[in-house]
């Protein structure tokens, strides 16, 4: 009777209360390096392929702790970053508020998830074996009810408290945080055109995920972390897995890199240069931000006169919609830009000119050619714009290169 008794209290392996809590940390983290390894970098991107036995495994572990079915987290996904922040989002705190989001991200999935034109559009190339199609698709549920089973047998009464943890881990965090708190709070290091934000420089809960913005500036790059202090616990298990021969990585971020001996002529700019800026187009655009804000903030120290309180809240309010497109704004927020650029006809000229740096990348008729004349043109109106902060960042972009 003891012995019964004993094993509800705390199953087979009769675990203390700080080592239950370690093994809840275990287990948890596995799943999260399941999904940030198996479903997104290597499935959803394929910038990473694993090992078949590792992915299996991954795959395995996450019918069992989530009941997640890999086709429609990458479709799902997929679409995500095909309509960030626009009408067909799946999942963007600015369609649907970040409470939503936040609260509900793992709703949104299933929602998501009934619509058969997002899988078939979006879904290709996900594993469509045996296995798949007869198991662990067609009885996702039972994945997750097994794990329940082992976790009583493993923990006993507690084990259910273990399960609950597990099932509600991945809506909290990813669901929740990354695709919530990852799209409204956090730094920026590229202005790639959503709401991503980084979380904080690094992290161990999430597997690297946090870094948010520096994923959706360059969506296939197996590498999350961009800056020094970024850890990106991920890549670090990329790299182990690499060195054993269990994975090989297909994609990372292009490195920025500067020519050493100064900038180029402008007659002289080659493909070298705007291929260069073209592949960090998203860390120009954050530096000419900041160039923008900056100006900005001068701008106020010039109106911090009497009787004109006016001016000063309308270019303190416009701060941060000065450096986005127009697109990404209602009517009212470009109505309230437009009214600061006539105060200030400076900010005008760097709106202006960012609009026609942008049109370098975004143009899908122009030759190579015709590009680069419209770099050379962009660079003398920056030399003769009489602006000090322009006239810099053309100088340091003519050192930009592959």
């Amino acid at each position: 009777m003891t012995t019964w008794f004993s094993f509800l209290q705390g199953g087979l392996l009769q675990l203390s209360p700080w080592a239950l809590v370690a093994a809840v940390l275990v287990l948890t983290h596995i799943t999260i390096i399941a999904v940030t390894l198996f479903l997104h970098r290597s499935q959803a991107h394929r910038g990473l392929d694993l090992h078949p036995a590792i992915a299996h495994f991954l795959r395995f572990w996450l019918w069992l702790t989530t009941g997640m079915i890999t086709k429609e987290w990458v479709a799902i996904h997929r679409k995500h970053h095909a309509k960030c922040e626009r009408e067909g989002d799946p999942h963007s705190p600015a369609i649907f508020g970040l409470s939503q989001v936040f609260f509900q991200g793992a709703e949104l999935y299933r929602n998501e998830a009934k619509n058969a034109d997002t899988l078939k559009r979006y879904g290709h190339g996900t594993p469509d074996d045996w296995i798949e199609r007869r198991l662990y698709s067609r009885h996702n549920l039972l994945g997750i009810v097994s794990m329940l089973v082992i976790d009583l047998a493993l923990f006993g009464v507690l084990g259910l408290t273990v399960w609950a943890v597990q099932m509600a881990w991945i809506p909290f965090w990813a669901a929740g945080v990354v695709n919530g708190l990852g799209h409204a709070w956090g730094y920026r290091n590229f202005a790639c055109p959503d709401d991503s934000t980084n979380v904080v420089p690094w992290g161990v809960l999430i597997g690297g995920e946090e870094l948010h913005n520096n994923h959706h500036a360059y969506g296939t790059s197996a590498k999350f972390s961009s800056k020094w202090y970024e850890f990106d616990l991920g890549w670090m298990y990329i790299r182990l897995l690499q060195a054993l021969g269990l994975a090989t990585v297909r994609k990372v971020a292009p490195r920025l890199r500067l020519q050493s001996s100064g900038p180029v002529a402008i007659d002289s700019l080659g493909p070298d240069q705007l291929q260069g800026i073209i592949a960090h187009r998203y860390e120009v655009l954050a530096r000419y931000s900041h160039m923008v804000r900056v100006a900005v903030t001068q701008e106020l120290k010039s109106l911090a006169l009497p009787g004109r309180p006016g001016d000063r809240d309308l270019l303190r309010q416009c701060r941060k919609w000065l450096s986005r497109d127009d697109a990404t704004l209602d009517a009212d927020k470009r109505a309230q830009v437009a009214r600061a650029l006539t105060l200030v006809p400076a900010l005008s000229t760097l709106v202006q000119m960012r609009h026609d740096l942008q049109g370098l990348w975004e143009s899908s008729s122009a030759s190579s050619e015709q590009l680069l004349a419209d770099l050379r043109v962009w660079c003398r109106r920056a030399q003769a714009s009489g602006i000090d902060g322009l006239e810099q960042f053309a100088y340091r972009l003519r050192r930009y290169a592959l």
